[in-house]
């Protein structure tokens, strides 16, 4: 293990509504939960307003409704999202080649690889520049941790949260992590954590003192040793640049059990075509059909089928999933539909055995598109998720704070306004339309230091020239003195639209 804090984990606070507020000036300072709206929706980040009344991610929807009933409930806007993410990105490969993304708003960074930073100093220099960096470019705060190894760094950024950095110095990772609950430990979920519970073992400190053997017992040999390694503070992991994907897949849960087979079938070939357009938009292909099926009874039914080759081809990827879904039994209803391919390659195999019987379609039909009976049925109503951009003729760009009865509210505001006022349309008003999110920061101060950030919709292009890290005497703003584990952006069930109030 190195020496010197020089791996940097990056956290962003509260991802998902940190952006929301950002670019809702009625909303900065309240608490916010972006997630699925619908009834058996999750919680997909909270603010650090909505926290404080026990919101937190992963949550049910309909219990974070009970804890925090004024918050603003949002419907993710995950483009939107992705495209501060990939300025965010920018920032830390300009630092490093080894950048290692986990998530669209957390990444590890190795500082040596980009000679960017050799001691301590020069580190902490660096995790100073960042965040000013990040502010800069996006508007938005992230916590830095760093550390002689993955393991230590992300520890630090958390305990460094919100909007602060922990530096953790070489000879006092056994003290930091002696008191530390087990849970803190990469790899120690919820029933392992309750296993060595009952054994006896809650910190980390005691599982080092349980010895390596006494884990092996308890957890098996790779397990065992691992962990124990860990407490000691010992982690070898390289920072890995490239994560290459396993899969791609698409799932929806719906409000209401799906009794109708047939409609099943048209769910499952509407999921397959979004899953292709997903594959082709990574330009991957994939031998391994997956069909998820969850029941009434929350029992889940998982099929695969596996081609001859490699196919993106909407057609192929559709008749496979339904042939899984002949082989489901779906009496009762069906609450949870998925449709994923895996055994991935960057190629297709044009082998006419591989591909399903019938004529192939060169695109996937798209949502919304024709489908069978379509032509007798009244036209839907316009749906308007809350929290999504629109404009309007005669007001300008605005965002649904909520709709429903045939009506949809509008609050009138952009990133760098004032609070707007709110109005009502109906849903179908011809001067109403969707709209792209706004830029969070329309122009970079000149004096940042990143070197090139790539250009993406939601940012200004970067300007060049960059200092290198220098020697000691970096302040560190370190504004949390909460060192608790926080929640984590993660995706929930987009579906459904409500009411939402700031």
């Amino acid at each position: 293990m190195r020496t010197t804090p020089t791996i940097l984990h990056l956290d962003m606070d509260a991802f998902f509504a940190s952006a929301e507020q950002a670019s809702k000036p009625s909303l900065r300072g309240k608490a916010v939960v972006v997630g699925g709206l619908g009834p058996r929706g999750v919680v997909a980040t909270a603010s650090y307003e909505a926290r404080v009344f026990g919101v937190h991610s992963a949550m049910p929807m309909a219990q974070a409704r009970r804890l925090a009933p004024n918050a603003a409930y949002l419907v993710p806007r995950f483009g939107f999202y992705r495209s501060i993410s990939e300025q965010v990105m920018g920032l830390l490969r300009a630092l490093s080649p080894l950048v290692e993304p986990l998530s669209l708003d957390e990444a590890f960074v190795d500082l040596e690889a980009g000679k960017e930073a050799w001691d301590e100093a020069s580190a902490r220099l660096v995790g100073v520049r960042l965040r000013a960096d990040i502010r800069a470019f996006t508007g938005l705060t992230g916590s830095v941790g760093l550390a002689a190894c993955k393991m230590l760094a992300k520890i630090a950024s958390e305990q460094a949260k919100p909007d602060g950095l922990v530096v953790i110095e070489p000879g006092t990772e056994r003290a930091l992590l002696g008191p530390l609950s087990v849970r803190t430990l990469p790899g120690v979920g919820p029933a392992t954590g309750d296993h060595l519970r009952r054994a006896g073992i809650t910190s980390v400190a005691e599982i080092a003192e349980a010895g390596e053997d006494e884990l092996v017992r308890l957890l098996g040999k790779s397990h065992g040793h691992a962990l124990y390694a860990m407490a000691l503070a010992h982690d070898e992991r390289p920072v890995v640049a490239e994560r290459e994907a396993k899969s791609v897949s698409v799932e929806d849960t719906y409000d209401v059990d799906i009794h109708d087979r047939t409609r099943v079938g048209l769910e499952v070939r509407r999921l397959a075509d979004r899953c292709v357009r997903r594959l082709r938009e990574a330009g991957l292909s994939g031998r391994t059909i997956v069909l998820k099926v969850r029941r009434y009874d929350f029992s889940t039914l998982t099929r695969s089928e596996t081609l001859r080759g490699p196919t993106d081809d909407p057609a192929v990827v559709r008749e496979a999933a339904a042939r899984l879904l002949d082989s489901v039994d779906t009496t009762g209803g069906v609450r949870l539909l998925g449709v994923g391919v895996s055994g991935l390659a960057d190629y297709t195999q044009e082998d006419l055995f591989a591909q399903a019987a019938g004529e192939l379609t060169e695109d996937p039909v798209e949502e919304g598109g024709d489908r069978p009976g379509e032509e007798e049925r009244a036209p839907a109503e316009r749906r308007w998720p809350a929290g999504h951009d629109v404009r309007h003729a005669g007001y300008g760009h605005g965002w649904v704070q909520g709709s429903g009865l045939g009506r949809v509210t509008v609050r009138f505001e952009t990133p760098d306004s004032q609070p707007g006022r709110v109005r009502t349309f109906r849903t179908d008003d011809p001067d109403l339309e969707p709209a792209d999110p706004l830029p969070l920061v329309r122009s970079v101060p000149p004096d940042a230091s990143v070197r090139s950030v790539p250009s993406v919709p939601s940012a200004s292009p970067a300007p060049g020239g960059a200092r290198r890290p220098g020697g000691p005497g970096a302040e560190v703003s370190q504004e949390s003195s909460d060192p608790a584990s926080l929640p984590k952006s993660r995706s929930g069930n987009a579906g459904g639209a409500a009411t939402s109030r700031p």
